[in-house]
């Protein structure tokens, strides 16, 4: 039940992500009074509140884990879990788009640190040794809520308002909450642990090439799927109902793709890294080639959405382990690296689609991205490669 509520937790969160992006062109009918003369312009402008809401993840991650860096883990997911609530409440009463805007930006704020603390708990729940399975099942929840959430959620969007979405979601934080109060161990704090102590890793070159590596290759991701309802309608000639059951196509690949990312991780992370992204780049150009038709865009879909759910579990443990002692700010850090790619990615669709240039341009922007992700993945393997053959050469002994 413990390991339930964290993934319900990720599900949660899953769902007030990305169901805006189902929902986009809905809240720009509704709150933009220019959509109906320029589409592509209000479509463009409604994706900054997903520009928003990563913005928010980015600044929490930092700001709320150096913080709580003594706090326990287990009062922590609480805490967050009410700002949860209380972000999708005040997302799903907006009076305008710039108060929308607001807050979606408060809303992502305390996302990375839940997403930090929620794999290590899991990953102490499963034991040693099986950190990626921790980490893939504390993570499943979010691409299941694009399986079940997302689509619900869009569905209720359409039928009775895009406010009903938050609404949904508000409801879900708060039985995660209950659930959490009920089920999650009561790990203790660490006293030794400071708000300084926890950022010093970010003193390191090799951190930053991981961040970097994050921000944009997973990008490619979400140049894609924030204009996902787009495409369907106005590319692929679908009926708008059909949007649910595309999303559910890219949250299957995104589940089976996370638990084979995270079995790859245990086994050998930097080899998940490189094929993932290798398979991402792959699927991506499939998408660009083939979404215009219903049976390209569901097999493309589904496979981009596989290959970048496995890159997860790889690049968190990854970034755990580099992170050493300060563990939650690594963890943290790798999902406020995944929602700088969702800022960055969503920015560069809205660029390309208000250029003119078709609702399939952020296709190729994605896979401009996912190839720079790879080439940082090559680049941090061979200074970590590098780094071992110099401790051999100075010590005789082969580091971990």
């Amino acid at each position: 039940m413990a390991l339930f509520t964290l993934a319900l937790g990720g599900f949660a969160i899953g769902v007030t992500e990305f169901a805006t992006m189902g929902v986009l062109p809905n809240i720009a009918e509704d709150l933009l009074p220019d959509f109906a003369s320029n589409p592509a312009k209000g479509i463009a402008q409604a994706g900054t509140l997903i520009t928003l809401y990563a913005v928010g993840v980015v600044v929490g991650a930092p700001v709320i884990t150096a913080l709580a860096a003594r706090v326990s883990q287990t009062t922590l997911a609480f805490w967050l879990l009410g700002a949860f609530t209380a972000g999708s409440l005040a997302s799903a009463v907006a009076p305008t788009f710039e108060t929308l805007a607001i807050a979606r930006f408060i809303a992502g704020l305390p996302h990375a640190t839940f997403f930090g603390a929620a794999a290590l708990l899991a990953g102490r729940l499963m034991g040693p040794g099986n950190q990626g399975k921790g980490i893939a099942i504390a993570m499943s929840g979010l691409p299941i809520a694009n399986v079940l959430g997302v689509p619900l959620a869009t569905w209720i969007g359409q039928t009775l308002g895009w406010r009903w979405a938050y609404v949904l979601v508000s409801i879900l934080f708060a039985a995660t909450l209950l659930l959490g109060l009920r089920f999650l161990p009561r790990y203790p704090g660490d006293a030794t642990l400071s708000p300084l102590r926890s950022l010093a890793s970010f003193k390191n070159i090799r951190i930053w090439i991981m961040v970097a590596l994050g921000a944009i290759g997973f990008g490619g991701f979400f140049a894609v799927y924030s204009y996902i309802a787009e495409v369907v309608t106005r590319v692929t000639s679908l009926p708008e109902s059909s949007i649910p059951l595309v999303l559910s196509a890219i949250g299957i690949g995104m589940t089976i793709g996370t638990f084979f990312g995270g079995w790859m991780a245990d086994r050998n992370g930097p080899r998940a890294i490189l094929l993932s992204f290798a398979a991402l780049i792959v699927s991506l150009s499939l998408y660009v080639t083939t979404a215009a038709t219903p049976a390209g865009l569901i097999v493309s879909v589904f496979l981009v959405g596989f290959w970048f759910s496995a890159l997860l579990p790889a690049v968190q443990s990854r970034f755990i382990r580099m992170a050493r002692e300060a563990e939650l700010m690594g963890s943290a850090i790798t999902h406020a690296a995944f929602n700088v790619a969702n800022a960055l990615g969503a920015w560069l669709g809205g660029l390309v689609i208000a250029a003119g240039f078709g609702y399939l341009a952020p296709g190729w922007a994605g896979i401009l991205l996912a190839v720079i992700g790879a080439l940082l993945a090559i680049l941090s393997l061979s200074i970590t490669k590098r780094d071992r053959h110099r401790s051999i050469d100075t010590t005789g002994i082969r580091l971990p």
